[in-house]
């Protein structure tokens, strides 16, 4: 989180309860971490042997390791005992340890089966997905710096007017586009601060100032889902179906069919808010201080933001140029006219972006140990129905992003459905059905849009935390709108991946 962004006192607020929360928990903590690590043990040390009279044939002992890991790393998120990235680094250091081609010796046996170059689990972390990412961190980081994100949010607030119930929709419109390009945390942040006067000064008695509060995490989760930068899921996603698939989903096409499933689900919110939470006060005057700084730093964000996004939409089509590369261009930019700094490096999320090269470290094991091409003959998967898999899976997704960090939860499950979608497709007549539901792309895609839609507790996004720290929320309110967007952004979202194939 940007220190310099608005609102960066209600998330600091959050960082500090969490923090007070987790020293309250560490007895359970501990606990939860000694029975993962007794269970991840017994699972390492149980003979391969029982894996072959489990169905598993061929199984070797390393491949054996990734399984231990797997578990390891779905019980630690599922649980939440450590952090989410403090997981994902333990993952990667006993992976290099122990199925990498630098692992102990004495572990290294050829007779044990084909092991990960160390270096390939490394370049997770330089993976071109991460620095998409990071270009993303790096326009707003720009943005913020030179009030730009201010500016842009009067102005496009300015046509709702002072009716109370458009100035919902602006506030619901803007933050999804805000959160399309920016962190969802530090967009939740900035709008509330914007919001915070407006809620304060409307009458107590009336439902109206818990509308504008959740429009704030229902906007910011559900805006995520419009590019492949939006959140880390659609990152996660991307890359576990390149990797398993060989499916390249590129920045336009995601937005073409994403953009217009985002802006139906707004408007079904706004209609449910208002319904839900009338407004006693019929008009609002909106207020946001502060100007746009003046310079050449500043038409420099500018200018780089278009090009930016420009490029993001049509370099590959005109010139050829990569998503992931373009993502590089405000990185230099930005460090060459003196808008980056080395304090601007520091307060990049830089937990989120290794919680997620952890997850896709551990694709990689499965990829390159040969384990998931075990899985995909010993479990018959072209057995299943392709409909109840996506089912299942966005159900077991959406139920998971609720508890746990959206990222871990795209992070376990996106490895094994690119198993599952490459098990389905190899099948002939499985493959045939499964092709005509919109194939690996609508099963993988579609857990990016369960995680984003899953919004039911305060728990479940930061932007939710945030919205709820206000005091203008009572959890019940945030479970009955969650629980209703959750159930049509499921519906909605894989009959549009379904009807319209990407």
């Amino acid at each position: 989180m940007f220190k310099t962004f608005h609102g960066f006192h209600l998330v600091d607020r959050i960082h500090k309860r969490n923090l007070l929360k987790k020293r309250r928990n560490l007895p359970t903590n501990s606990i939860k971490i000694a029975i993962i690590t007794a269970l991840t043990l017994l699972v390492a040390f149980i003979p391969t042997e029982t894996f072959h009279d489990m169905g598993l044939k061929g199984l070797t002992v390393v491949q054996h390791r990734v399984i231990a890991l797997f578990v390891f790393a779905a019980l630690m998120w599922l649980t939440e005992a450590l952090a989410s990235w403090v997981t994902s680094m333990i993952v990667v250091v006993i992976m290099l340890l122990t199925v990498s081609n630098s692992a102990f010796s004495f572990l290294a046996s050829e007779e044990y089966g084909e092991f990960v170059k160390y270096a390939d689990i490394m370049h997770c972390f330089a993976n071109p997905t991460i620095m998409l990412f990071i270009g993303g961190f790096v326009l707003a980081i720009g943005m913020t710096k030179t009030k730009l994100d201010v500016v842009l949010a009067r102005v496009l607030l300015k046509p709702f007017g002072t009716k109370s119930e458009t100035v919902l929709l602006g506030f619901i419109l803007v933050t999804a586009l805000f959160s399309a390009f920016v962190s969802n945390t530090a967009t939740a942040a900035m709008m509330l601060a914007f919001l915070g006067p407006v809620l304060r000064s409307l009458p107590a008695d009336g439902k109206g100032r818990v509308a504008l509060a959740l429009a704030i995490p229902v906007g910011a989760n559900l805006g995520g889902i419009m590019t492949p930068i939006g959140t880390p899921p659609n990152l996660i996603v991307l890359d576990n179906l390149n990797k398993f698939n060989g499916i390249d989903i590129t920045f336009p096409e995601w937005m073409m069919r994403m953009t217009p499933f985002v802006i139906i689900l707004l408007f079904i919110s706004w209609f449910l808010l208002k319904f839900l939470f009338p407004f006693k006060q019929k008009t609002i005057n909106l207020v946001i201080e502060g100007e746009m700084k003046k310079g050449y730093q500043t038409t420099t964000v500018i200018v780089t933001f278009i090009v930016t996004i420009f490029l993001w939409m049509f370099g590959k089509e005109l010139w050829g140029l990569n998503t992931n590369v373009v993502a590089m261009i405000p990185i230099a930019a930005f460090c060459a006219t003196g808008i980056l700094q080395r304090r601007d490096l520091e307060e990049i999320n830089w937990s989120v972006l290794w919680m997620v090269a952890g997850g896709f470290a551990l694709g990689v094991a499965l990829d390159k140990t040969g384990l998931g091409n075990v899985l995909v003959e010993s479990i018959p998967f072209a057995s299943w129905s392709p409909l109840i898999v996506m089912i299942i899976s966005g159900l077991v997704c959406f139920l998971f992003s609720n508890f746990i960090s959206h990222s871990a939860a795209a992070s376990l499950l996106a490895p094994i459905l690119g198993l599952v979608a490459s098990g389905i497709s190899s099948d002939p007549t499985a493959g045939e059905a499964f092709a005509s539901m919109g194939g690996p792309s609508a099963l993988m895609v579609g857990v990016a849009i369960s995680s984003s839609v899953s919004m039911i507790l305060p728990i479940s996004t930061p932007p939710n935390a945030i919205a709820h720290s206000t005091g203008f929320i009572e959890q019940k309110d945030m479970m009955k709108v969650g629980i209703i967007m959750g159930l049509l952004g499921l519906i909605l979202g894989y009959a549009m991946l379904i009807l319209f194939k990407f």
